[in-house]
């Protein structure tokens, strides 16, 4: 009865490691905050981190089309709880869409928005006007437009 009753605690207790252990490997996202910055291409909106948050033209009003392979190049902006507005965005323009893998995608007036997995600093826009995965990433200015320089 003893080692029945220490097996048990034993596999109780990696049951819990395990799911410790699971849980913290997971990415979760918090509630995210977008602001805007001056940049080369003028003032645009940015994370509370001052990265450069870009559009995707081929997505639709509610609908992201990047995921998988474009998703690692392009991650999207994730929110657990209602984005906030801060620094010169528009409260007004800030929303979220789900995405396929049930996540919450933070959009800026109906445009989902992304990261560019080249720009390493604050402030970087080295994805704008780029091509990739079928259509055009620009970044976004603080009333929800593109910024095209092409």
């Amino acid at each position: 009865m003893k080692n029945i009753l220490i097996g048990g605690i034993t596999a109780v207790a990696v049951f819990v490691l395990v799911g410790a252990a699971l849980a913290a490997a997971k990415p979760t996202a918090r509630s995210a905050t977008v602001a805007t910055a001056k940049t080369g291409l003028g003032q645009i909106v940015v994370d509370s981190r001052g990265r450069s948050l870009y559009l995707f033209e081929k997505d639709s009003r509610g609908h992201s089309s990047c995921s998988g392979v474009c998703a690692s190049y392009w991650p999207p902006l994730l929110s657990n709880g209602r984005p906030a507005a801060i620094r010169g965005a528009k409260a007004s323009l800030l929303g979220s869409i789900r995405r396929a893998d049930g996540s919450r995608q933070v959009s800026y007036a109906g445009h989902p928005l992304y990261f560019f997995s080249g720009d390493t600093g604050r402030g970087q826009t080295n994805g704008e006007g780029l091509k990739d995965f079928g259509a055009g990433w620009y970044v976004v200015t603080p009333s929800g437009k593109k910024i095209d320089r092409d």
